[in-house]
């Protein structure tokens, strides 16, 4: 089984703009999950979603450098942990942005892949959400 999914994406919008979209919970909570977030090492975080069917995720950032980012990534109904990297790079005209999401097959079993495939479809939500925010960002000011 594939333990990780890797998302890429090129933003046509500046490395800043993209990075406080991914780190800053006020941002967080509009094109994603509500969000209590901060980008600091340590800080206990938590996702709540108003999907049905849909647990609360936390965890803890892990890293929290200048455009990396990394935290656990923990489902609350199914508590394994997992890990979330974000790294973002400066390009000509706009920013590439690299999502990495392992540690899955820590579920067992079938589990395993109904999570893979769950976390695979949600990146490229949580992405086209990300990119749909920004656009509307840039025409709001």
């Amino acid at each position: 089984m594939k333990d990780v999914i890797i998302k890429e994406k090129i933003l046509n919008h500046p490395i800043d703009k993209v990075w406080n979209a991914i780190t800053d919970a006020k941002e967080i909570s509009t094109w994603f999950l509500e969000a209590d977030f901060k980008a600091e090492k340590g800080y206990q975080y938590i996702f709540n979603s108003s999907g049905e069917n849909c647990s609360p995720i936390k965890g803890k950032v892990k890293q929290a450098n200048p455009y990396t980012l990394v935290y656990s990534w923990i489902v609350t109904e199914a508590p394994i942990e997992t890990t979330v990297k974000w790294v973002l790079e400066e390009t000509e005209g706009g920013t590439k942005l690299y999502l990495e999401h392992s540690g899955i097959s820590g579920y067992k079993g079938e589990t395993a892949i109904e999570m893979f495939n769950n976390f695979d479809g949600g990146w490229d939500n949580c992405i086209s959400g990300l990119t749909d925010y920004l656009k509307q960002m840039v025409h709001a000011g």
